[in-house]
């Protein structure tokens, strides 16, 4: 950690050039000995990264930032408040400590919270930048997580850790077993510190496999910003017999729209199924993620087109947590007399449909964008089809 990067004439350098090209920066150099270019740089890149995945350590004097993949791979703030807002008690000790994103938001809900981070630069930097938040209730350690749970004789309300999903030989992996810390390897000397583990793991992650990977998993959550998915939370409960429940959520800068659901209970439902009706819904990227398919049917008395299309439709406006529109026409898939309807814009999704949107728009000659939403799917008959909608 160079602490001259805290200077306040380099401070001030890093802030004015937030917006500037980094290539005319690196060939024309910077008027500072004290502190290598490139450093600089990194410092640049890493707090533009920062200004809305992190704005309290973007707008939080003399920080210090770690490199762009640090910043990358850290939870953004508005999932690391979700999260942290699941759980609470007297301590919590995160195993793979990283920029501290998540630590920070836990220790609004803990008394007592032990950052274990195996990189010492990275320790230190975050120890310092705890310093500058002003919080006094995080214990920062360079130390393996694991490791300091097998030499330490304490338990813990919470045990937390975000695996790390790249491998020396593998590269990215999607496997917890893969991941580092190998979670379900350590899973029986974990639960001998604690009660409650919760994981995050990657969107990529199939559900089934977590489940088979894990044990006594009690609920997942499926966590989507502006419908990208881009967390699963495992909540491990030692000694939970049962099927897990799965809560989805899209949080949005207005709203956060949450479906819940069992996976005992979407394994013996079955949709209720239609042509399509007066409104169409679209589920969010948590639900599609999620597999909640039945279950979305039958909670909310709404009707799928067809098995593996994924959209639904009611007579009568259901408030559904995806996006909802009312229903203009019905035409079957007919490229010619598409064209004839003189469509020169329109937003244009494919569900279950052999052709992508990309090809679609070459062969109709359709823009994007205007009011107009046109669904390329199948329809009950197996007859492709495309809706011609509005979104409410």
């Amino acid at each position: 950690m160079n602490t001259n990067i805290l200077n306040t004439d380099i401070q001030d350098f890093i802030n004015n050039n937030l917006d500037k090209n980094i290539t005319s920066i690196l060939l024309k150099g910077t008027p500072f000995t004290s502190v290598d270019t490139k450093e600089i740089i990194e410092q640049i890149e890493a707090k533009k990264k920062c200004e809305h995945k992190l704005p309290t350590w973007f707008h939080t004097k003399n920080i210090y930032y770690s490199n762009k993949l640090n910043i990358e791979q850290t939870s953004s703030e508005i999932t690391a408040s979700y999260k942290s807002k699941l759980i609470n008690g007297g301590n919590i000790i995160d195993l793979t400590g990283g920029f501290g994103v998540d630590c920070y938001y836990f220790s609004k809900q803990f008394k007592q919270v032990i950052h274990c981070e195996i990189d010492s630069k990275l320790s230190e930097l975050v120890n310092y930048n705890y310093k500058q938040l002003n919080i006094n209730n995080i214990e920062t350690k360079n130390i393996d997580g694991i490791e300091f749970l097998n030499t330490n004789d304490k338990s813990f309300d919470w045990i937390y850790t975000d695996p790390s999903r790249r491998h020396d030989s593998k590269g990215k992996v999607f496997f917890l077993n893969d991941c580092l810390p190998n979670i379900p390897e350590n899973l029986n000397d974990l639960f001998k510190c604690t009660k409650n583990i919760m994981i995050k793991m990657s969107p990529l992650l199939d559900i089934s496999i977590g489940i088979n990977e894990l044990k006594f998993v009690k609920t997942i959550h499926v966590v989507a910003v502006n419908n990208e998915v881009k967390e699963l939370l495992w909540i491990l409960e030692r000694g939970f017999i049962g099927e897990p429940e799965v809560k989805t959520v899209n949080i949005t800068k207005n709203s956060e729209l949450h479906f819940d659901f069992s996976l005992e209970e979407e394994k013996n439902l079955e949709s209720l199924y239609s042509k399509p009706l007066t409104y169409l819904y679209e589920p969010n990227s948590a639900i599609l993620k999620s597999g909640a398919f039945h279950s979305i049917s039958n909670q909310l008395n709404v009707f799928k087109l067809q098995k593996h299309s994924h959209l639904y439709t009611s007579n009568r406006f259901v408030d559904f947590p995806g996006r909802q529109f009312k229903i203009d026409s019905i035409l079957p898939y007919n490229p010619k007399a598409l064209k004839k309807l003189g469509l020169k814009k329109a937003n244009i999704t494919t569900r279950n449909f052999p052709e992508s949107v990309e090809h679609i728009r070459k062969k109709l000659v359709i823009k994007d964008g205007g009011d107009l939403y046109l669904f390329f799917t199948t329809d009950l008959e197996s007859n492709k089809i495309v809706i011609i909608s509005t979104k409410i």
